[in-house]
């Protein structure tokens, strides 16, 4: 293959992660800083996992035809596959009855319990039935556990990919879970062939953590809430809004669920559970009766949420990194970037006037934080904006940078001409 892959980064934080790609066939990629990265080749091209991809910007990698294919990864042993993270048994139905951590020591799973349990419940609220779940919709459920197929497709240097397919009631659900081998994320790409109504489909995770608060994403943060039944009030909060990830945590140790376009979280016993599809009739009789398409992930980690990286996970997930063939040698680029990590570059977009680029970011962490924010090439005056985008204060430019100090959870608007 001739000339070089430009491989993309549309977030604001320099990025290690995988990416698929098309057209390729060499053994690995190299960078300009003499790193190469091992190509593994898949039944839709191939996959890399690179690193130091540039925020909002690009590096272009060049293919290495020489030299053998690295080795596998993964062993699998049984019902039993080991990754660099995890020790991972199966069950009869395709479930996880473990997911050992090796770097921690420590089970993930409740001793007896399945994960990845996808379990399917009646659903007819009283009121609004496409839109409200009522709290008795517990009352009646089965488990999906009419396994039709399960095989391993892929063992090699980058992932290890099981296939699972499920049947109940005229409904079928196929999985792709991938297991990586540079990631502590466990991917669930998922496609369901939908066909009943007013059944509500969610997917569990019992986990061997103790904490009686669960961490929720939200546009520009997070919320921390109660998961326990202590009052009337909680257990009227049975599900919870969420937006890319949930997190699960005590002391030392957590487990987030991770999503790319599901937001119905609930925790009840230290079950992490997603709300995947509900198929109500008022209005529409025929909601959800289609194919969906979606990824959710699990990812245990060390320490909180924060600790674990969570916030960056639950990005890479929702926005992958992607590659174009044909691209010139020795290319990186960054359009702008903002330090520390806790400091979200969230959006770049072109100013309501005309008169610029309108840089917005956030602190993510809960903690008060001096910042640098990287400007783009050629600005000449940075302005502090409210939401509005309305000036409301020069900043000091110092070698192309610029000095922040964000409050916890501060959402700050920079203008730049």
């Amino acid at each position: 293959m001739g000339g070089a892959i430009a491989v993309f980064n549309t977030l604001g934080f320099e990025r290690d992660d995988i990416v698929r790609l098309e057209g390729v066939d060499c053994a690995a990629l190299a960078d300009d800083e003499g790193r190469t990265f091992p190509v593994q080749r898949t039944a839709e091209g191939a996959v890399a996992y690179v690193r130091g991809l540039p925020p909002k910007g690009y590096k272009s990698l060049v293919p290495v035809s020489a030299g053998e294919a690295a080795p596998s990864a993964f062993r699998l042993d049984g019902d039993t596959l080991t990754t660099p993270f995890y020790r991972v048994t199966l069950d009869e139905n395709g479930h996880f009855s473990s997911i050992y951590d090796l770097e921690y020591d420590r089970e993930t799973v409740q001793p007896g319990r399945r994960a990845n349990l996808l379990r399917m419940f009646e659903d007819k609220p009283i009121y609004y039935d496409n839109w409200d779940i009522d709290d008795y919709y517990t009352e009646k459920s089965w488990d999906v556990d009419n396994l039709t197929k399960l095989e391993w497709t892929e063992m090699g240097p980058v992932r290890a990919t099981l296939r699972l397919e499920y049947e109940i009631a005229g409904v079928t659900v196929a999985q792709d879970v991938r297991f990586y081998a540079d990631s502590r994320r466990i991917d669930f790409e998922t496609v369901v062939d939908w066909t009943l109504h007013q059944h509500l489909l969610k997917v569990e995770f019992p986990v061997a953590v103790h904490s009686d608060e669960a961490t929720f994403d939200i546009q520009f943060g997070s919320l921390k809430r109660k998961v326990h039944k202590n009052t009337s009030w909680d257990k009227a909060r049975f599900e919870y809004g969420g937006q890319k990830w949930m997190d699960f945590s005590e002391g030392h140790y957590g487990v987030a669920l991770l999503n790319d376009c599901k937001y119905g979280h609930s925790v009840s016993n230290g079950v992490l559970s997603l709300t995947l599809i509900k198929s109500g009739i008022e209005p529409n009789p025929d909601a959800d009766v289609e194919k969906h398409y979606f990824t959710y992930a699990i990812m245990p980690h060390g320490g909180g949420w924060r600790e674990g990286g969570v916030v960056r996970e639950g990005y890479k997930l929702n926005q992958p990194a992607y590659a174009l063939a044909e691209a010139a040698e020795g290319l990186s680029y960054s359009f702008t970037s903002a330090e520390p990590a806790n400091i979200v570059l969230e959006t770049v977009k072109a100013a309501e006037d005309g008169s610029g680029t309108v840089l917005r970011l956030y602190e993510c962490d809960d903690a008060l934080t001096k910042a640098s924010l990287r400007l783009p090439e050629g600005t000449k005056r940075a302005f502090k904006c409210n939401l509005l985008e309305e000036r409301e204060e020069e900043l000091e430019i110092d070698g192309g940078r610029a000095a922040l100090t964000f409050k916890p959870f501060e959402i700050v608007t920079i203008l730049c001409e």
